[in-house]
């Protein structure tokens, strides 16, 4: 199974490294490289490269994500968000445009999603998806 890379990880990987409390993750997402399992998608990307200052650093992380090719994002996969979003509002979760078209994605193609954000504990009470667990 495929697995949506969420941004804080890739943040703690690409951007906050050499913390020891996130060795693991970093074992974790090498892992699911070397195994060829990582999904992103284009707002994440963004998310990822917006609020860089350093234009080097800026650079090295855009070249490193570069190795992961977007998975594609249909107009159903908007209105799908729309709709989870509809769902968790009515049970009084809140959460991003971008979580929620995370979920919409990750429920169409059967991915799990790999995050430290903790709103998608929240969202998985109500929506079916599945969240990766570390190994």
């Amino acid at each position: 199974m495929k697995v949506i890379v969420d941004t804080p990880i890739w943040s703690l990987v690409m951007r906050r490294r050499g913390h020891p409390e996130n060795e693991v993750t970093v074992s974790q997402l090498g892992a699911l490289v070397d195994e060829k399992r990582i999904a992103i998608i284009g707002p994440i990307r963004q998310e990822l490269l917006s609020g860089i200052r350093d234009p080097a650093h800026y650079e090295r992380v855009r070249r490193q994500l570069r190795a992961f090719p977007d998975t594609d994002i249909t107009l159903e996969d908007y209105e799908a968000a729309a709709g989870l979003y509809n769902r968790c509002r009515e049970k009084g979760i809140q959460g991003s445009a971008t979580d929620f078209l995370i979920c919409a994605i990750a429920v169409r193609h059967g991915f799990s999603i790999f995050t430290t954000d903790g709103d998608f504990h929240h969202f998985a009470t109500i929506l079916p998806i599945v969240l990766y667990e570390l190994q």
